[in-house]
C-alpha cells in the first residue's frame, strides 16, 4: 500500500503574494493601529481655526 504525501509547503510560502519571488518571503505582520487620545480635540481645533480664518477673511 502506498500513502499519498502532500508536496505543498504549508509554512514557508505566502500565498497572498502573487509574484513567485514575493511568495518566497515571509508574510508581513501588521502592526496594531495606535490612536492618540487628543486626536479628536486637535481635529476640532484645526477645523474651528480654519473656519474662523476663512469667515474673518470674507468679512474684511
Amino acid at each position: 500500500m502506498s500513502t499519498t504525501h502532500l508536496t505543498r509547503r504549508l509554512v514557508l510560502t505566502n500565498e497572498g503574494a502573487r509574484h513567485p519571488l514575493r511568495r518566497a518571503l515571509p508574510p508581513v505582520k501588521a502592526l496594531p493601529a495606535t490612536r492618540e487620545d487628543d486626536q479628536d480635540l486637535k481635529l476640532f481645533a484645526l477645523s474651528f481655526a480654519a473656519f474662523f480664518v476663512c469667515f474673518y477673511s470674507f468679512i474684511f
